[in-house]
């Protein structure tokens, strides 16, 4: 007998269906005594930021239970529980909360392979949620809420990251020490050689060591605003902080804004780097690495020596000290440092050098007391005469607390003194010290001297010029051009003295940043670096080039900074990125790239008064502006050609492989025609959203020139359409362009047409084109010849063989 069910009951029966299915699919973020997590499982944070399951490093063989970013497309690792006892198949392991309310990893035969290792659990109803913050936690299910409440946590036992909130350091209550350990390589996260953590002899420091014996970097104590060693500045949007109490001793730092995803890894070779995330590049990027540099390679230049990395003999001794061994310091041996240069006079005149903005010594032989001022600490080290130096603890306000060596000073080093203000006092005798002042009078009267002439000259020069605004440049032409100057302290505080979270890129030139002027309006910086592949001659020639030339398809140069040993160039700056992410777009977008870069190249090679061959035409250096308007940049390597030059030999090859062309790359040669087969290059690239040197094909071994002739000739060259793109287009307007592209592409520069024929093909759609004849650079490769770590956007000079 059927009986209808009423439509309130329907109701009811309906929603607790709904909620039923809605709960087996939402995502789980804790395990409970009746809902273990199974091998094919995962457990993700409630906000979705972390995410905990099994994983094997290598796709195959030995599997892991580990934490790992969720929110990000490249699966990063930042917690291994059985780092050393692995698995072999995930599929019959399952992570669950044991008989005795400890949290267990199980084989099919229920053997633990792994525990938290929490013994005398009172409660048996424990839970394990994984927090958003990365924590894996265990605790009773009725009191849970915060860090005090938990039985055990992941954060507690670190493996080689750390993360936002975790600490580095000790619990002295319970002898609790939580250090880094690297894994043993990059794809086998058991034990490695290496660890970083906190040492509790005399004021707590950090250390990186190998074999927990070796140490290969110090960072010397906490001075009140970071650790003594640190000689680079942090992101502006990290917060370190450093605790020490009779229960605790450790550091730990946050981050201002919740969309930073940053981390802090010890790596299989020895290196701390602190890594952030960045969503435009899709990779990790290192915005510091610790060894940073040969001075902070531990005890460095020996005892009683400083290490200076911008000096050209990167050791030297302190005042009043001379070489241990001068022969083998004089053939760059300095591990025994450096020895007394005068018997001590004590307790007769003596004094105190200052060595301003250091590392301070290791803490050998010390005595400390926290509450002195700075001239009661330096009474202190007088009264006694094994005392060698002193210094404050604290740098903080007028700095306070007195910190004293005695014996030998090991591992100091010179720090930049606008990001260190600590100072230490090395004691000296007192022929030491007047020879230091008599010293010190003739350097500063040579500077004075020299300040006094530098301002003399620019006088002279400013009253011969009355240019005030910026300098005369000469161009090929013989012209003059004025280009505006900029004070480097305002392009610093424009990008917060070039914070890592305000670089939008990198290339041959140096690191570009994005900033804002004080009247609102947004820069781009491009600031040459000092191991720049380009350099000073790639710097005028882009500064003299983009100056002069002005049209709305080449980005606009609004001055440049020369201060120093610094070079930048200032522009517009382009909100919308570069042409690389051109597959994003729709048919009419990308279209309109392409018309605009062919203007731009047009105006380059036949309507400028210089006629300019670009010779390093590629996506990166396409840039859009807020209108998605392309504009042309990055005018390094540029030349200007006579107005009937059309070839020309330079014994320097320069471009970027992927977009050279053959004559260009084989045999130095360029011409505008070499700019028409980058051109070509980008339109391909533009319609299959594919990069040339990055293509691959499951079928052959063609580049991204080879595979759509390969297709024209087959009659299928609709294929190479970028599958990403929308469904309704112009097909015979991409199937032109095509043709174009490949006509641009041609082995033979004759064959190849002008930018100014390039766009009537664009702007016709009746205008018959000729068929593409050989291309160039298209011959199958071997996959295993090709390094596919090259990147596309990597610009290359080259010196021919002498």
């Amino acid at each position: 007998m059927e009986t209808a069910c009423s439509p309130y009951f329907c109701c009811i029966l309906m929603t607790t269906a709904l909620l039923f299915v809605s709960r087996l699919c939402a995502p789980v973020d804790t395990i409970t005594s009746s809902s273990p997590m199974n091998g094919n499982q995962t457990l993700i944070s409630d906000g979705g930021t972390f995410e905990l399951g099994f994983f094997s490093p290598r796709n195959s063989g030995p599997v892991y239970l580990g934490i790992w970013f969720h929110n990000i497309p490249t699966r990063t690792v930042v917690w291994v529980a059985n780092r050393d006892s692995p698995v072999n198949d995930s599929s019959s392991v399952a992570l669950k909360i044991g008989n005795d309310g400890d949290l267990v990893l199980v084989d099919g035969t229920e053997r633990i392979i792994w525990s938290s290792g929490i013994a005398n659990i009172t409660s048996k109803d424990t839970v394990v949620p994984l927090l958003d913050s990365g924590n894996l936690v265990l605790g009773d299910q009725g009191s849970i809420s915060s860090s005090d409440d938990y039985l055990w946590q992941s954060f507690d036992h670190p493996t080689n990251t750390l993360l936002a909130g975790m600490k580095l350091g000790w619990d002295l209550r319970v002898s609790l020490d939580r250090y880094l350990t690297s894994w043993k390589r990059e794809d086998d996260p058991s034990l490695g050689d290496f660890t970083y953590g906190f040492e509790l002899e005399g004021l707590p420091q950090k250390f990186l060591r190998k074999y927990n014996s070796k140490v290969i970097q110090r960072s010397g104590p906490w001075e009140g605003t970071r650790f003594s060693g640190l000689g680079m500045s942090s992101l502006s949007t990290i917060r370190p902080s450093f605790v020490q109490t009779p229960d605790e001793v450790y550091y730990t730092y946050n981050v201002s804004n919740k969309s930073t995803i940053t981390r802090t890894v010890l790596s299989h070779t020895g290196s701390l780097q602190r890594c952030l995330w960045s969503d435009q590049n899709l990779e990790w990027s290192v915005t510091y690495s610790i060894p940073n540099d040969a001075c902070d390679e531990y005890g460095k230049c020996g005892p009683n020596a400083i290490c200076t990395i911008n000096s050209p003999r990167i050791c030297s001794c302190l005042t009043g000290y001379i070489p241990k061994s001068p022969l083998d310091w004089s053939a760059l041996g300095w591990s025994e440092g450096c020895v007394k240069k005068n018997p001590s006079s004590c307790p007769g005149k003596e004094g105190f050098r200052k060595l301003k903005g250091v590392k301070v010594p290791d803490m050998l032989q010390f005595w400390i007391n926290t509450s002195m001022s700075l001239k009661e600490c330096r009474d202190k080290c007088l009264s006694n005469c094994s005392c060698s130096a002193y210094s404050v603890t604290d740098i903080e306000g007028r700095g306070s607390g007195c910190l004293i060596w005695y014996g030998d000073l090991i591992d100091m080093r010179q720090l930049n003194e606008f990001s260190s203000n600590q100072n230490v006092f090395i004691r000296v005798t007192a022929s030491d010290l007047a020879n230091s002042n008599r010293k010190r009078w003739i350097v500063g009267a040579a500077v004075s001297a020299s300040i006094f002439l530098a301002l003399i000259l620019a006088l002279f020069v400013w009253v011969k010029s009355r240019k005030v605004r910026g300098r005369h440049v000469d161009v090929h032409s013989g012209d003059d051009i004025e280009l505006p100057m900029l004070n480097f302290v305002a392009i610093a505080k424009a990008t917060d003295n070039f914070s890592y979270l305000n670089k939008i890129g990198e290339g041959g030139f140096g690191p570009v940043y994005r900033g804002q002027l004080p009247n609102g309006k947004e820069i781009a910086v491009k600031r040459l670096s000092e191991n720049s592949r380009q350099g000073s001659d790639e710097f005028k020639n882009e500064a003299l080039f983009i100056a002069r030339l002005q049209h709305r398809n080449l980005v606009k140069l609004l001055g440049c900074c020369i201060d120093g040993e610094e070079r930048m160039l200032i522009y517009e700056y382009m909100p919308n990125g570069n042409v690389t992410a051109a597959n994003s777009l729709v048919w009419r977008r990308r279209f309109d790239i392409i018309v605009g870069v062919a203007r731009g190249l047009l105006y380059l090679h036949r309507d400028s008064r210089l006629r300019i061959i670009h010779r390093d035409l590629k996506a990166s250096n396409v840039l859009l502006d807020s209108e998605m308007n392309p504009k042309i940049s990055d005018f390094g390597m540029a030349r200007a050609v006579g107005g009937d030059q059309m070839l020309e030999k330079t014994m320097r090859v320069v471009g970027t492989y992927g977009y050279m062309s053959p004559e260009n790359a084989i045999d130095g040669i360029f011409s505008t025609k070499s700019d028409v087969f980058s051109f070509g290059v980008l339109v391909l690239e533009i319609i299959s959203g594919r990069k040339n040197r990055a293509f691959r094909h499951p079928d052959h071994n063609f580049n991204l020139l080879g595979h759509p002739w390969k297709l024209w000739l087959e009659g299928k060259a609709f294929e190479l359409i970028d599958e990403k793109m929308e469904d309704s287009f112009a097909v015979s307007e991409v199937m032109r362009c095509i043709q174009i592209g490949l006509l641009c592409v041609q082995r033979h520069p004759e064959d190849r047409p002008s930018m100014a024929s390039v766009i009537l093909m664009l702007d016709s759609q009746s205008a018959m084109l000729p068929q593409p004849k050989q291309l160039g650079f298209f011959d199958e490769r071997n996959h295993e010849d090709v390094d596919y770590s090259l990147s596309n956007e990597m610009t290359i000079t080259q010196i021919e063989g002498r």
